[in-house]
């Protein structure tokens, strides 16, 4: 049995990034630099840098199981974040998992592909996304594409215009989640905007962009930061707003870190620096 603690506790379900910018790496820093603990499961390794992913190996289902057992059994879990899940038997296990220990929060981002392009969950594994996994979500927060992508999958629910992204949230509510923030940065515009729908209505965040390439991990970090946020206690709407402002500055500062030939990572640590 977990024992109570006062400390915000965020359990990142995700791949490792060996270069460190996204996945498991990019949620430990966020997490932390947002004021709560993190904890892991982690649920594939990946061989990759700035500049790409070369290699994906998944563990296997009752070693993920293995992980989600010892924490829970052991610490008081506030939120958790699913972020890289790579094939439908992951998924599977995962959404067990949750059942079976029945956390606070999850946010779930459906992450698709990585910002180099690369292919990171299993075309047959979308519907099985939808099906054991985003109904237990009390947030889900695709990008453009990965939202499309989703409801590609489910046609006969997929009518709205290419650039209706309000009605889009509306179509991924339908899902079964409680409620889908969508992220605007594939948007192309001197701004950003997110678009947050739950039972109770729609809310749009806006941003200015930020003129950089290195942008490795800001799905990873958003996401993380939120759960955050809800693991210190803030309402969903405020969460997000706190995680946006933090992402905002993280992309501002991220040119000052020189890593990688690529696409270089945010600045998780920015807020240290001054």
């Amino acid at each position: 049995m977990s024992q109570s603690s006062n400390t915000p506790i965020v359990l990142s379900v995700a791949g490792s990034d060996s270069g460190g910018g996204a996945g498991i790496q990019a949620d430990i820093k966020a997490i932390s630099a947002t004021g709560s603990f993190a904890c892991t499961v982690i649920t594939a390794l990946t061989a990759q840098n700035t500049q790409g992913v070369t290699g994906v190996m998944g563990i296997p289902g009752d070693f993920i199981e293995q992980q989600f057992d010892a924490v829970f059994s052991d610490i008081d879990i506030d939120a958790v974040k699913i972020g890289m899940l790579g094939d439908a038997a992951t998924i599977r296990t995962v959404a067990a998992a949750l059942r079976k220990h029945k956390p606070r929060f999850v946010v779930l981002d459906p992450v698709m592909v990585a910002t180099s392009g690369d292919v990171l969950l299993a075309e047959d594994a979308i519907e099985t996304l939808i099906t054991e996994l985003i109904p237990l979500a009390d947030l889900i927060t695709p990008n453009l594409p990965e939202a499309r992508a989703l409801l590609q999958a489910r046609p006969e629910l997929n009518t709205a215009a290419e650039d209706d992204t309000a009605a889009h949230c509306k179509q991924l509510l339908s899902y079964g989640c409680r409620s889908v923030l969508i992220k605007g940065g594939h948007q192309e515009a001197d701004s950003s905007t997110d678009f947050w729908l739950d039972d109770n209505g729609l809310r749009t965040y806006s941003s200015q962009r930020i003129d950089t390439q290195n942008t490795h991990g800001t799905g990873c970090t958003l996401s993380a930061s939120i759960a955050s946020y809800l693991a210190q206690g803030l309402a969903m709407p405020e969460a997000i707003q706190q995680a946006k402002n933090y992402i905002q500055g993280a992309i501002e500062h991220a040119d000052q870190l020189k890593i990688g030939q690529g696409s270089g990572p945010v600045h998780h640590f920015y807020r240290q620096d001054h």
